[in-house]
């Protein structure tokens, strides 16, 4: 039993009540195109643009490996931008996802989602398009979110 709920279904559409915060891996390279992120733009504009600004702007904010910008995107839904990947393909320094800073950015995540009293959804970050292996992300959304208490449920699209 690890505390997670999952189910099939659109993370941008999270189940239940109360405050929800939607969580998804972002790129360290201002990329916003591909995979989970389109289906968030279809939705809302709010965190691609968060993001590209956050981005662009990087020489004077925190943008970098395990940093996260929360964007509320309606009256009871936040999007978590965490960047939890370096570059955008698979080379000589492996897979793109950096699992310490997925776990870094949970930590955030975890704390801002205790000041909302939010419940935690995504999809299987880091492991679509940035490669990572999900026996190495579940253990970090265990030891990050659900041991704080926070109802976490992940989607499997499709």
């Amino acid at each position: 039993m690890t505390g997670i709920t999952y189910v099939r279904g659109d993370a941008t559409a999270p189940r239940g009540e109360g405050v929800k915060l939607i969580v998804h891996c972002c790129n360290d390279m201002g990329g916003w195109g591909r995979g989970f992120v389109l289906a968030l733009s279809r939705r809302w504009p709010e965190p691609e643009a968060a993001y590209r600004r956050w981005y662009r702007e990087r020489a004077d904010n925190d943008f970098g490996l395990g940093a996260v910008r929360f964007v509320q995107v309606e009256p009871y839904v936040w999007v978590a931008n965490l960047v939890g990947q370096r570059g955008i393909r698979t080379g000589a320094a492996g897979v793109p996802v950096r699992y310490e800073a997925l776990e870094a950015g949970l930590r955030q995540v975890a704390v801002r989602a205790a000041e909302l009293d939010a419940s935690v959804h995504m999809p299987r970050i880091g492991c679509g398009l940035a490669g990572g292996s999900w026996d190495r992300v579940e253990p970090l959304l265990t030891g990050e979110l659900v041991s704080r208490g926070l109802a976490v449920t992940v989607y499997d699209h499709g």
